[in-house]
């Protein structure tokens, strides 16, 4: 098994908060969690329900937005990792980060289409 690195206030880490990747910096350490000061946005969290994932007819399709620029929350020590990198612009990782998104939700639009010409071409073929 794994060691789990020693975090101190101040280091920073790459933190999984739900559905979202955040650059930020250890707070405080509030066993058994630690709080993260959010400084960046690796991933945009997804949207909808969580539980029901790409079914957009439930209940409540939630709009889920990014953790704000020096939000504070609490995450798992497992849901971390320390950061090396530079720290990006916080605006400018939202934005790089919501347009990934999008460009991901694009191609899978335009997969799912053609999966459903060929399969509606398929059903054709099928019933001869």
């Amino acid at each position: 098994m794994e060691q789990q690195p020693e975090y101190e206030v101040g280091h920073l880490v790459q933190a999984k908060v739900r559905t979202g990747i955040y650059i930020g910096e250890v707070y405080e350490l509030y066993s058994p969690r630690i709080v993260v000061k959010i400084l960046a946005v690796i991933k945009h969290p997804d949207q909808g329900d969580l539980h029901n994932p790409n079914d957009p007819n439930v209940a409540m399709f939630h709009e889920r937005r990014a953790l704000s620029y020096t939000e504070k929350t609490t995450v798992l020590p497992r849901d971390i990792q320390l950061y090396n990198g530079t720290v990006p612009d916080y605006k400018q990782s939202l934005l790089i980060a919501v347009e990934q998104q999008l460009h991901q939700l694009h191609k899978l639009n335009q997969f799912t289409g053609k999966s459903i010409e060929i399969l509606n071409e398929l059903v054709q073929d099928y019933n001869k």
